[in-house]
């Protein structure tokens, strides 16, 4: 193996801090990963990780190995991508991170329609509950929600992505009136916990006021699909991105309420890396899924 081999080969072992992650990801079985990674101490003379039976921790010589490689990796991937870019063929690898439901409904199609486009790119979609660091060069886009949470990050906005209270006609019947946000305490609320957040705390805008209301229920449930699913059965009200509500909205299974107010909005961002070359297959796969986006949700398109 060349020793660019080595660092990358570190970089994985030490971003997903666990061997057997690496060799599910690369193909190989756990000892040939955990031999390459001895074979590689071996050749520096030095140990990289201290190993124990619940974690992987780097040792200061191992820090040294993963943060001087990095630039070194950046640097040849940027050569490369400069060379590429003069050919009309897109090759390499293109590694994506996207959540879960957005991911599985629309990002996953756009990426099939790419890969026919692109036959010799090599493409990974990693879906997660949670977005993961792109600051590690674990990956090359992150698709997600909100506004990038680093200066180095670039932030696309891909499309707008308000967020609407609703529950179904059975639900509503023969309930109080929803007038304002206080009216929700008489309400049953299904909660999405995801995130770690102040999930029950539902936050609202109006003519330049903030209100918010712990609302309860009950149904929770940490997937957004589950919570979807729920309120079309009519068990209460829902807070949902409206890329996911809009079809039950327009058919009727759904109905918004409290329209006046307007929950804070989840608009939607492709992220990556601030670098002195962008690589052309993020930059040509940025642009692509903003155009198929606005064909899939002509109704989120930015304005």
């Amino acid at each position: 193996m060349s020793m660019i081999d080595d660092l990358s080969f570190f970089q994985q072992v030490a971003t997903r801090g666990s061997l057997t992650e690496v060799a599910r990801q690369m193909g190989l079985s756990l000892p040939a990963v955990s031999k390459r990674l001895s074979q590689l101490e071996a050749r520096l003379g030095v140990q990289l990780l201290q190993r124990t039976t619940r974690r992987l921790s780097l040792t200061p010589e191992g820090v040294l190995y993963l943060e001087g490689g990095r630039p070194i990796l950046r640097q040849l991937e940027e050569l490369e991508s400069a060379l590429n870019s003069r050919q009309p063929t897109l090759h390499g690898r293109l590694r994506i991170n996207g959540t879960l439901g957005f991911g599985r409904r629309h990002l996953a199609p756009v990426v099939s329609s790419f890969a026919r486009l692109h036959p010799e790119l090599e493409i990974s979609l990693e879906l997660t509950s949670q977005p993961l660091s792109l600051l590690d060069d674990q990956f090359d886009i992150g698709v997600f929600m909100g506004e990038p949470p680093d200066s180095r990050l670039i932030g696309i906005r891909l499309l707008e992505n308000p967020r609407i209270l609703c529950a179904s006609p059975n639900y509503l019947e023969g309930r109080p009136v929803l007038q304002s946000v206080a009216d929700l305490a008489e309400h049953n609320c299904i909660v999405l916990r995801q995130f770690g957040s102040d999930y029950a705390i539902w936050r609202f805008h109006k003519d330049g006021q903030d209100y918010s209301h712990k609302v309860s229920g009950t149904l929770s449930s940490n997937d957004g699909e589950v919570a979807l699913n729920l309120a079309l059965e009519g068990h209460g009200l829902i807070l949902r991105s409206r890329w996911d509500v809009q079809a039950h909205l327009q058919s009727g299974r759904l109905q918004a309420v409290l329209q006046e107010y307007q929950p804070p909005p989840g608009d939607i961002f492709a992220m990556y890396q601030h670098r002195r070359h962008i690589p052309q297959r993020i930059s040509l796969f940025t642009q692509y899924l903003a155009q198929e986006l606005a064909k899939r949700l002509p109704f989120a398109v930015v304005g």
